[in-house]
């Protein structure tokens, strides 16, 4: 039987540029079973649909305590590795998040999404603010003795809705990914980021495994690969489809 020591191990193993780890995002046990069964190598929650399959908003609305309940259970529940989308940590200061972290990775995960923007608030951290708060994540992981994958998470792209726009973010966004890698983290997310030269423009020019996010017009999954992506997660989509099957089937059943 694996250790979580050696899912964690595992799951950094299936981050390889040009053949990316497809995390197609689950929100609750029941889910994470159903895509462990159809042959998924990891699971992830997105913290949309998390937040949302339990009556919340996303950014931090629905209570740590709910969000480490269902972590615990996801990991009781499928034997692969399981990475769990965090957001800010439930924190901003390190020592906060810190705390936060050590108790996330006591529910068996072993890697996870932490965002740099500033949750309730605008904006996203300071680079060197938000660098402090990956320490802070990878000291958590350090003391609880896990090799845990930070998936360090710009939400620059996201936060500029005009994709015209997102060339003249790719410098910031490198040296946020730079500054990330030094504080510990040991992957790239740039969900929004659609444009295809960007995407491999950002491969090209940043040392940790890039992740992007399969949302509408991005491409598939060997497009991504071609690109130089190293894990491809899909957000929110599986669950908004998922409710909205949910809800056809259930209007034709009435209808019949």
């Amino acid at each position: 039987m694996q250790t979580q020591q050696d899912r964690a191990r595992l799951f950094r193993s299936l981050h390889k540029a040009g053949d990316p780890v497809v995390l197609y995002n689950i929100w609750d046990a029941g889910s994470a079973r159903a895509i462990a069964e159809a042959g998924a190598k990891a699971v992830a929650t997105g913290s949309w649909s998390v937040a949302d399959a339990q009556g919340y908003k996303d950014g931090e609305d629905i209570p740590l305590d709910t969000v480490l309940a269902i972590a615990g259970r996801i990991a009781g529940t499928v034997d692969v590795p399981f990475t769990l989308d965090f957001e800010g940590g439930y924190a901003e200061d390190p020592a906060g998040v810190t705390a936060n972290v050590r108790r996330a990775v006591q529910t068996g995960i072993v890697g996870i999404n932490f965002e740099d923007q500033v949750v309730g608030g605008s904006g996203v951290h300071p680079v060197e603010a938000q660098a402090a708060r990956i320490r802070a994540v990878r000291a958590a992981a350090d003391a609880e003795g896990i090799d845990l994958f930070i998936n360090a998470r710009t939400d620059l792209f996201l936060q500029e809705g005009d994709r015209a726009k997102h060339q003249g973010l790719i410098a910031e966004a490198v040296i946020r990914a730079e500054a990330y890698k030094a504080a510990g983290a040991d992957g790239f997310f740039v969900p929004a980021l659609a444009d295809h030269a960007l995407i491999r423009a950002v491969c090209g020019a940043v040392a940790l495994p890039v992740n992007v996010m399969m949302f509408g017009g991005i491409g598939t999954v060997a497009e991504m690969a071609s690109l130089g992506v190293a894990r491809a997660s899909y957000g929110p989509r599986p669950y908004r489809e998922a409710m909205a099957g949910l809800k056809e089937r259930f209007k034709a059943e009435l209808a019949a």
